[in-house]
Parts: structure tokens; sequence; C-alpha cells
């Protein structure tokens, strides 16, 4: 798009720029991330103000900044920049009629199955999605500007933090196709109940065409509250579930030696084999998911079997599995936590310690959870006990103490770290070979830093299978 195309779409005025400026790659918001012919975001912030490394963008290839005010560079100025930010990205994908665009929406889960998604479709189809988890107002355009004409499929996580933000994003990028893996506690503080969580992750149902116009919504019948959606939209439905009926299944679940699901994957009398490469029994509902959008789309059932076997853990800290040389192994799952996830984790640690083995989790607090933050710490590290892990370390504060609470008294381990350079002095003198640790927390904890250091001392020699 040349610049004068974006002011028309966007609104704004071009300043200090030449003739014919065309934005021909992404428009990002991380100056670092800038490739030749793209345009970088110079956002406002309390500590650091997007519009100083604004010359800087331009020497490493952006021919244009969009800004709020003239930065001395090609520019195109307005009133509020994440707002046009947005506008700019629903611009792109009003030039992109060929692409199918599919949100991907739930408390727990989204992540994942977007992972998946990415590397199932591009067996048919240049495909886009969503990087790590750029899931809000500003990750979501800057995924969106990464596709191009080619694209037939651009995969984008849809996170909510409140009731209405689904719904912003899906202004964005209007949808074809909309998945809700499950209705947990994740972010309960904000949203005040489950009940708030569900409404505004069904925004993205309510958003998607009608059937004959291709709209298709992808629900989870194992979660009551998602399952009920359905009656928010007027797409298509088509359910997956493992323990509820649904239209697709997955039948005679197992797990592996070292914690991997199979299963059978079941649609419309037609059966194919999956036996996954991801970590946790968790995986099976998420891969269950990306299959249910691939068949929904009409591709064939064994094609989209193998293709989900053949999906790997690609987002940082999500269930990655290293074994190092000295025979300790570490689930890095540190990116993120919610309740519903931790448990999916304990259970998948659990899973992957075989006899001889000891279990250890490393966890740190879990934030956003209001007044229930207490019992729902506690009852972790009960979880954590019921397990048999042998061992507890529990990083933080308040709620860390919650966590050892738990567990005490129960034949597992604990100690309490206030933070992970004390952790970090437990864990090197207290692990052994065959021990299986499992790193988790909430993002802002900084144990993706800790599980890092796990992994590369003493020697680390990589497992994934």
């Amino acid at each position: 798009m040349t610049l004068e195309e974006i002011t028309a779409a966007i609104g704004g005025a071009v300043h200090d720029a030449p003739d014919a400026v065309t934005v021909a790659a992404p428009v990002v918001f991380d100056s670092r991330r800038v490739e030749p012919g793209g345009m970088f975001v110079a956002l406002p912030g309390e500590r650091v103000d997007g519009h100083d490394y604004a010359a800087q963008a331009i020497e490493a290839g952006a021919v244009a900044v969009l800004a709020s005010r003239p930065v001395g560079v090609p520019a195109v100025v307005v009133e509020d920049v994440p707002i046009a930010y947005g506008r700019l990205a629903r611009a792109v994908v009003g030039r992109l009629p060929q692409t199918t665009v599919i949100g991907v929406t739930g408390s727990v889960g989204k992540t994942s199955t977007k992972d998946i998604l990415a590397q199932v479709l591009p067996a048919w189809g240049e495909t886009v999605a969503t990087r790590a988890s750029n899931n809000n107002e500003l990750g979501l355009p800057y995924t969106v500007t990464r596709a191009t004409a080619n694209t037939r499929y651009l995969v984008l996580e849809m996170g909510a933090r409140g009731i209405g933000h689904v719904a912003y994003l899906t202004g964005i990028a209007p949808l074809t196709v909309g998945i809700v893996t499950r209705v947990g506690h994740a972010h309960l503080g904000e949203f005040g109940s489950v009940e708030n969580i569900a409404q505004a992750k069904g925004e993205i149902v309510e958003a998607l065409p009608a059937a004959h116009d291709g709209g298709l919504a992808v629900l989870n019948a194992d979660d009551e509250l998602v399952a009920a959606m359905a009656s928010r939209t007027r797409a298509r439905v088509l359910t997956y579930g493992i323990e509820s009926p649904a239209d697709v299944r997955a039948e005679n679940v197992t797990l592996d030696e070292l914690g991997r699901a199979g299963f059978r994957l079941m649609y419309d009398g037609q059966t194919a084999e999956v036996r996954l490469r991801l970590y946790g029994l968790h995986q099976a509902s998420n891969a269950l998911a990306a299959a249910t959008v691939a068949l929904g789309l009409g591709h064939p059932i064994d094609a989209v079997a193998e293709a989900v076997s053949r999906a790997e853990a690609v987002s940082p800290g999500r269930m990655q599995v290293t074994t190092r040389a000295d025979g300790v192994t570490i689930i890095n799952d540190a990116y993120n936590a919610a309740p519903d996830a931790m448990r999916a984790a304990l259970r998948a640690l659990h899973a992957m310690t075989g006899d001889g083995q000891r279990a250890v989790a490393v966890l740190g607090e879990m934030n956003e959870l209001g007044e229930h933050a207490t019992e729902v710490h506690r009852e972790i590290g009960q979880q954590v006990a019921e397990i048999g892990a042998g061992w507890l370390v529990a990083i933080g504060g308040t709620n860390a103490d919650q966590y050892a609470n738990g567990a005490a008294g129960n034949g597992t381990a604990v100690d309490r770290a206030a933070d992970v350079a004390q952790a970090w002095d437990l864990l090197r003198s207290g692990l052994g070979p065959g021990d299986v640790v499992l790193v988790k927390a909430s993002n802002s904890a900084g144990l993706l830093a800790l599980a890092d250091k796990l992994i590369e001392e003493p020697g680390a020699v990589t497992a994934q299978a």
C-alpha cells in the first residue's frame, strides 16, 4: 500500500515523505523487527516512547513510521496510533479476498491450538499465524500485515482481558472460522466470574458470517459453557470432544511412555489414527480442535491426521521438553499459567515421570485471580502432592506460600524461594539424574529465564521427539 492509500484507510496525514512511498513488508511495533520495505509503529509509553526510535527504524529499512506527531522522517501522523494500527490491519484484510481468516480464543489451549493449525494448514496453502502469543490489539495487526496475496489461511490467536476485547479484534480481522477451546479461570480477577469469561470468549462466534456465507464455529463439546455458544452464532457449528458426544471425536486416547497422546480421529463415519509429538494429555483436545477446523474446511481425514501427528511445540515456554546431558529432564511450560493450564501441566509431569524417577514441580505464582487467588494456589499445591511429586519449589510471595501449604505433610518435600535467583541455588544443588522438572508460572514471575538456565547448565542434549 502507498502512504496515500494508508491515509485514505486510516486517516491522518503524510509528513516528510517523497512521492509514491509504498509499504511492502510487515508493519511492526518493535523496531528490532523492522524489515526492508516495512513500516514502524511508534507507540507512546510510560518509560519508552517509540517515536524516539523512528530514525533508527528508517535506517533499518522501514520506509515510513506510523506516529502521533512528526518525527523528521517519512511518517503517517494520526491522532491515536493503536487505533490507526487496527484500521490499517482492517484495510489489509480487505485486500485478501482469497484468504480464509481463522480466529482462536479460549482461557486455555488457544496458543497450542493455533500452533498446531499453523503446522497443519500449510499442506493446503500458504499459512500465516500469530507468533508466540501476540494476541492483543497490537499483536493481531502485526500478524495481519505479515499476510500476502498468496496467503490462503490467516490464523489469529485472540486474547481477552474484558468483555468487548474479542469483538474489537474481530472488527479488525473479520473471520470465516472461529474456535473456542475452553472457558476457564484465567484472568478471573479481571472478569469477575466464569460467566463473564464465557460471554467475552463467545464474541468470536457472534462475529462469524452465516453458514450460507461460509461461517464455521468450532466448539469444544467437553466444556458446557463453550458448547452453549452454538446458540450465539449464525455460522455452521462443528463440535469436537473426547468425553462428550460431538461431531468430531477422539476415541481410545492413550499416552506413551513419554506422556504423548495418541487417539482415533472420528468424523462423519470415517476414522484415522493420530500419534502426537506433543507432550501432555491436554494436547489431545488441542489437536482435536485443530483437526476439526481442517475437516470443516473440507480436507480429507487421513491427510489431516497425518499433519496433526507431525505438529511439534513451537512457541517458547509451551511444553518444551529437553533432557540434559546429566539425565535431568526439563519441561519448560513457563510462558504463562492459569489454574486449568497448571493442572494440565501437573498431570503431564506425572505422566512423563517413569519408575525410579522423581517428579519436581517448580512453580511461580499465577496472576489475575482476584479474591480466588489464595484458594486456587492452595489447590494447586494439593495437586502437586496428589500426583506424587517428590519435590516442590514454590517461588514468590504470599501465593507461593499457599502452594507450599497445600503440598505440605503429604510426602512431598517443599522448599520456598523468594525469587528466581534463590530457586536457582536450590535447584542447582538439589537436582539429580532421572529427575523430571516442570517449570511453570505466570509470565511476569520470570521463570522463563530460570527454565533456560536449567536447560543450559550443566550442558544439555535436546530430547524433543
